[in-house]
């Protein structure tokens, strides 16, 4: 694991001088925009025994470095998003899903493995969503690969996509629409953080706010899917469900600081730590995006994960929009 563990921390060390030298950039962008170029190019030359470092900086570092970015939030700033990101992200967990699903099945004709993985994959928080979701439907291996594949690239695409709407002046959003718009529509949490960040402190914080809003759904999710699918194939068997305890965390984070307990230096440490941390995470994600993976699926789940896609964009706005006059 240290063999991948320090490639993944060169990646992020690279990303953070050029984003130094290059002010405006996050380094959070630049580490998965490295990833993605190293996995498409060299990535098939290095040995496998990097592979174990990597996916631990995808997940469980992920994780961890999402529970201490409860130390950039508080409760009073938790009920700054109010009722309208509670309600962004109830209406857009339900109604992906059940978009995802209907086209997927009814239009597409795809399995419905792999349709109830992208699906979910993109309606809740990505790759984590994907890998809780494969335990209740039993999908096969390459079918979870493919979903987490579409789920990444989408993200990607968003996170780099959302901040240039809005600086251009084409998304009419204020700070606090905006951080609820990202948070209620991108993929990963790590996307999510990526893209606010890339627009202000302010709107990543509403952001990752909402995110975990969604995350916390995926709880929820699981066990009606799970109750469905054991009616609809009138089986007993139990699911095994998996609750995203980082959320959990988060949230005990963000309590703990809303105390101020801590004084502002070690607060500030532990923040630019965690930039540091979720900017290793970013580029591994990158170093995992193949598009390889796409050509062995066929274009059916590209092309659900592309009308899923649009649907976060401009169904995710008008949502957004509409939970704002409430």
């Amino acid at each position: 694991m240290l063999k991948g563990l320090l490639l993944v921390t060169l990646f992020a060390s690279v990303a953070n001088v050029i984003s130094y030298l290059f002010g405006g950039f996050s380094p959070l962008i630049i580490g998965i925009v490295i990833g993605m170029i190293f996995a498409n190019t060299f990535r098939k030359k290095l040995h496998n025994s990097y592979d174990q470092g990597i996916v631990f900086s995808t997940k469980t570092l992920l994780r961890g470095a999402i529970i201490l970015y409860g130390f950039r939030l508080t409760f009073q700033d938790i009920s700054q998003v109010g009722i309208s990101g509670v309600l962004v992200s109830t209406i857009i967990v339900t109604f992906t899903f059940i978009i995802g699903y209907f086209i997927g099945v009814k239009v597409l004709k795809m399995d419905k493995e792999t349709t109830m993985l992208t699906s979910a994959g993109s309606s809740i928080c990505g790759a984590a969503a994907v890998l809780a979701t494969e335990p209740v439907v039993k999908g096969e291996a390459y079918k979870t690969a493919v979903a987490v594949s579409t789920v990444v690239l989408f993200g990607t695409i968003s996170m780099f996509l959302y901040p240039f709407l809005y600086k251009s002046g084409l998304i009419d959003l204020t700070p606090k629409g905006m951080g609820i718009y990202i948070g209620g529509t991108l993929h990963e949490v790590a996307h999510v953080v990526g893209a606010g960040s890339a627009i202000s402190k302010e709107v990543a914080n509403d952001a990752v706010i909402v995110k975990m809003i969604r995350v916390m759904l995926l709880a929820p999710f699981l066990v009606v899917l799970g109750v469905w699918l054991s009616k609809t194939k009138n089986s007993k068997e139990k699911t095994k469900i998996t609750i995203p305890w980082f959320a959990v965390w988060f949230i005990v984070v963000a309590g703990f600081n809303s105390l101020n307990l801590l004084s502002p230096q070690i607060v500030k440490f532990i923040n630019q730590l965690d930039t540091f941390g979720l900017t290793m995470a970013m580029s591994a994600l990158g170093m995992q995006t193949s598009f390889e993976k796409f050509k062995e699926a066929g274009l059916k789940p590209i092309y659900l994960a592309t009308i899923l896609f649009l649907w976060l964009v401009f169904g995710g706005y008008y949502i957004t929009k509409l939970s704002m006059m409430i």
